[in-house]
């Protein structure tokens, strides 16, 4: 007799540290009530969150399996063996949704060749919730996850997206690690033309959410503090 498999659900997870029913919908809670076994990159904070949306599930009753930059390829199989036998599985990513620009996309392809259905629930994702809010080109973007770290290299990164984003009408989206942020919005503006417009998206969702566009020459008369907050750049030349 076959067993019907399990479903992969795509939870999303709270930008930051606020209250998860505000950015969730009740339907996140209910699939977390009913499921056991997740798919996470730290098993610390997948356990606060858990806890968090559903303090009275008991936390013994977890299985985890721990998806990250360390975790080897040959793993990942057995980590939907669940779902083969009829368990559904929560694959929870450390921030926003699952599977964009997360690790997690690895196990939603593999779930796809096993023709484990993949279901992805409602919540925050940075980046989109960037772009909708920066009145940049929202037909027509890139997201380019982390731009390089020397400076040269950086420098030349950032005159090629900028061309592109003329060339094609197409905003550039893209992330620094948060300890980084002052010094990247310093790079853009002293590395593109003075009218290429920057949308600066900082800790959103969050009580201390700052969403602004203007352009490079602009910023420059503009201090703002980003360190070691959560942020998304956005460029755009027209």
């Amino acid at each position: 007799m076959n067993t019907v498999k399990g479903k992969l659900y795509l939870i999303p997870t709270t930008l930051g540290d606020n209250n998860t029913l505000e950015v969730l919908p009740i339907s996140v809670k209910q699939i977390i009530e009913q499921t056991d076994t997740y798919i996470v990159e730290n098993e610390k904070t997948a356990r606060r969150f858990i806890k968090k949306i559903t303090p009275n599930k008991p936390q013994p009753s977890l299985n985890l399996f721990h998806l990250n930059k360390f975790t080897d390829a040959s793993e990942l199989p057995n980590f939907l063996s669940p779902c083969l036998n009829g368990t559904n599985i929560g694959l929870l990513s450390e921030a926003g949704c699952p599977g964009v620009a997360d690790p997690g996309a690895d196990i939603v392809k593999l779930a796809h060749q096993k023709n484990i259905k993949v279901v992805p629930l409602v919540g925050p994702s940075s980046i989109l919730m960037a772009i909708m809010s920066s009145g940049m080109n929202g037909q027509n973007f890139t997201f380019n996850g982390y731009l390089p770290i020397d400076k040269g290299e950086r420098k030349s990164e950032i005159k090629r997206l900028e061309r592109l984003s003329f060339e094609r009408n197409q905003s550039q989206i893209f992330i620094e690690t948060p300890y980084r942020n002052n010094k990247m919005l310093e790079d853009l503006c002293h590395t593109l033309d003075k009218n290429t417009d920057i949308a600066v998206a900082c800790d959103i969702t969050l009580n201390t959410e700052f969403i602004k566009t203007q352009t490079a020459n602009e910023w420059k008369k503009n201090i703002v503090d980003l360190h070691k907050r959560p942020t998304i750049f956005i460029i755009h030349k027209s």
